[in-house]
């Protein structure tokens, strides 16, 4: 069980660790540079379901073919290194061919034109012709790209609120009033107990796994 007392005492040891993960994420932002930007979709669309370490290793294998590659030539890419390649495989390309159609892949700016962050989240995960971006997704790749203030409410940092009281069980939220709902309290123990909330998701998640990763 995790207490309060437990991740004030560990975010002594982590904070550097913690920091300059983030000061990485907002290297992203800064730089803008949109090839990278849709690499990172693609690491999002990839973890659901699978473990954020093996995507790290994947990605170094598709990357050369996921901008301009065939649906065809990404799966071929994906067989030998990932479970679920067929499906993967058709969520890059279709979201590649959609965001390259109507945006002429420059993401930035697309994601700059929401005011609210909200709005930018939902635009994303509500999206039919984003594939395998949900609410969870979507934060993971808004914070991972640099913007603030997004709760990733995967089964470690759900099981670590419900340990802490935040929430009542440990069921990942199933739609957007759930997810806005869990979020809000997550925002509320963070500032009640003096965390920065981008902070305290790694720390939180780094409790459950051991590691702290994107």
């Amino acid at each position: 069980m995790i207490t309060t007392q437990d991740l004030k005492n560990s975010f002594g040891s982590k904070r550097n660790v913690i920091k300059n993960r983030l000061d990485e994420f907002e290297s992203i932002y800064r730089n803008c540079d949109d090839g990278k930007l849709f690499e990172e979709m693609v690491f999002c669309i990839l973890t659901a379901g699978t473990s954020a370490q093996l995507c790290i290793d994947v990605m170094p294998l598709i990357r050369n073919i996921i901008h301009t590659g065939s649906k065809d030539a990404i799966t071929e890419k994906l067989k030998g290194c990932y479970r679920f390649y067929n499906i993967r495989a058709d969520y890059i390309f279709v979201t590649r061919e959609y965001l390259k159609k109507e945006f002429n892949l420059k993401i930035m700016k697309m994601l700059l034109s929401y005011e609210d962050p909200i709005e930018r989240r939902d635009f994303l995960a509500l999206n039919k012709n984003i594939k395998g971006l949900g609410f969870k997704e979507s934060s993971h790749f808004l914070r991972n790209i640099g913007f603030k203030g997004y709760a990733i409410l995967d089964k470690h940092i759900i099981n670590a609120l419900f340990e802490l009281g935040v929430t009542d069980d440990t069921k990942i939220p199933s739609n957007r009033a759930k997810y806005l709902d869990i979020e809000h309290k997550f925002k509320e123990y963070a500032v009640n107990n003096d965390f920065n909330m981008d902070e305290l998701d790694l720390l939180l998640w780094s409790e459950k796994t051991g590691t702290i990763l994107k």
